[in-house]
């Protein structure tokens, strides 16, 4: 593998759009600009955090093992030592060991709650809101 060059925030900011759109996530800088049209959240959630550090957002969305497989084929650097955020969790966080609450979301509670709410919903809407005239 070769040595990921270095950048600085300032740097990163410059690539804030559909041109060219860095992320940072976990002090590592990631260019997703060919994968913008491929991203299953839609460009617009790239392009929002176009930038800047995206390690909340990404952390957020609780992304599956695939998905941090599929970082490193973006991957083209690293924040500068003096500015990064997440110093002394790099090696515990990184984005290629995915943290327990990330992979329980994928697992069958990131499907079964939003079921229960959408059943929830259609029973409320059948029988409160719209029952029918017998």
């Amino acid at each position: 593998m070769t040595e990921l060059k270095s950048f600085k925030l300032q740097e990163v900011k410059e690539h804030n759009d559909s041109k060219s759109t860095y992320l940072v996530i976990y002090d590592k800088v990631y260019d997703v600009t060919k994968f913008l049209e491929e991203h299953p959240g839609g460009e617009e959630v790239l392009l929002e955090q176009a930038g800047g550090d995206a390690t909340d957002a990404f952390e957020d969305v609780g992304h599956s093992t695939d998905a941090r497989e599929l970082m490193k084929d973006y991957l083209v650097g690293e924040i500068v030592e003096s500015e990064r955020k997440n110093k002394e969790n790099q090696e515990k966080t990184s984005p290629s060991a995915p943290t327990s609450s990330s992979v329980s979301s994928s697992g069958w509670s990131g499907w079964l709650i939003p079921l229960g709410i959408a059943i929830a919903a259609a029973l409320v809407y059948r029988f409160i809101i719209s029952p029918s005239s017998v």
